[in-house]
């Protein structure tokens, strides 16, 4: 099953584009569907989007739940 997970912004591009962690690993991804970003905002990401904003609180919740469920990204 496909699912968007949380990432945190850890740098700002140009052209709509952002680096985020996602568990570690660095991956730039689109945010022409979110808006403006800033570095320590998190996003929810699936291939390469990300699709909409979550609050800090939540994305850990989500992260450590995941992780719980073997399924940490």
């Amino acid at each position: 099953m496909c699912h968007a997970v949380p990432a945190r912004v850890t740098q700002v591009h140009p052209g709509e584009m952002a680096e985020v962690d996602l568990a570690g690993a660095r991956k730039t991804v689109s945010t022409v569907l979110v808006g403006a970003v800033a570095p320590g905002d998190y996003l929810l990401v699936h291939v390469g989007y990300a699709l909409g904003r979550i609050d800090p609180d939540e994305a850990e919740a989500t992260l450590a739940a995941l992780a719980e469920l073997g399924e940490a990204p």
